[in-house]
């Protein structure tokens, strides 16, 4: 299949690494053009246009929110403005809101194009070892056509029904992302101003049945305080926004979100919104009254490549 990639930030650049890297004919556009050059040295082309894509059979999108999304795909000089030339499917591994993605929906119906909900689970360096996880939804037919591209993204790819359900699954994710990093950076703080050095609290936690891939990743950020990006706190405030107005709507109490959402609210206007957001752990020992420092010791985060 000829397959074009639409994004090309810190997660599109991996994601559309992978599929060049697995050798699939892939054709990436930018709306900066110079963000999607260097997958030129994965055998990649860079379209000039958006409108080189048109002919392809398969595009995927990574955009950053609702608007882009719309822009990009439904715009006056969007992929689909001429209906004569659509692709056969568009994967939209964006997250976006529920009814955001419906819109979308309707509007590649009309215009003759499939489309496929496929919000991921992870971060670049995640990506790069392989270990993404993706959720899809929509016509069951597409996504057959497409899981064997979807194969080469990450490791892990659940197919949750028609519409737009993977738009609440990767919502609910994120909203137990948020609640279990605010709790270990709770957690942490009380043993540490206990007396116990962080790198020990989560060298035990790691290697118990609460262990995760996620608490291993984690672990060198809170031990020794590093805060390189990889998901910033304004992006968990959206996706917290989006998962308090599902809950909302379907009548659900959330009482722990609710809590936490303040919390990542506070996250927020603190500032700090260019790093990543297990600066938690910072505002919590704030709060304890916890001076921190880096402890520089490195544990195995489980995602070498």
């Amino acid at each position: 299949m000829h397959v074009g990639w639409i994004g090309t930030g810190r997660m599109g650049t991996a994601m559309a690494e992978r599929l060049a890297d697995a050798e699939v004919d892939l054709t990436a556009w930018n709306r900066t053009s110079a963000k999607a050059e260097p997958l030129r040295e994965h055998g990649a082309a860079v379209a000039r246009t958006l409108g080189d894509l048109r002919g392809k059979d398969v595009v995927f999108t990574m955009v950053s929110d609702d608007t882009a999304l719309q822009q990009i795909l439904l715009g006056e000089d969007g992929l689909l403005a001429d209906t004569s030339r659509v692709p056969r499917v568009i994967v939209d591994c964006s997250t976006v809101s529920p009814e955001a993605s419906a819109s979308v929906r309707r509007g590649c119906a009309e215009r003759g194009t499939e489309f496929l909900a496929a919000p991921v689970s992870g971060n670049p360096v995640a990506v790069r070892a392989g270990r993404l996880a993706l959720v899809v939804s929509g016509r069951r037919d597409a996504y057959d056509k497409v899981a064997p591209l979807l194969a080469h993204l990450g490791r892990s790819v659940s197919y949750a029904g028609e519409g737009d359900v993977a738009r609440l699954v990767k919502i609910a994710h994120n909203l137990l992302l948020g609640a279990l990093t605010q709790t270990l950076a709770e957690i942490t703080v009380l043993a540490e101003k206990g007396g116990v050095p962080r790198h020990a609290l989560l060298e035990f936690i790691n290697n118990s049945v609460l262990g995760s891939v996620f608490t291993r990743y984690k672990t060198n950020a809170f031990v020794n305080l590093d805060y390189t990006p990889t998901f910033t706190p304004p992006l968990l405030q959206k996706d917290f926004d989006l998962g308090l107005s599902a809950a909302r709507d379907l009548d659900v109490p959330m009482p722990v979100v609710e809590l936490t959402a303040g919390i990542v609210q506070a996250m927020v206007d603190s500032g700090r919104v260019n790093e990543d957001f297990a600066i938690l752990l910072d505002l919590q020992a704030t709060a304890a009254g916890l001076e921190l420092t880096p402890e520089n010791v490195t544990s195995d985060d489980d995602l070498s490549t």
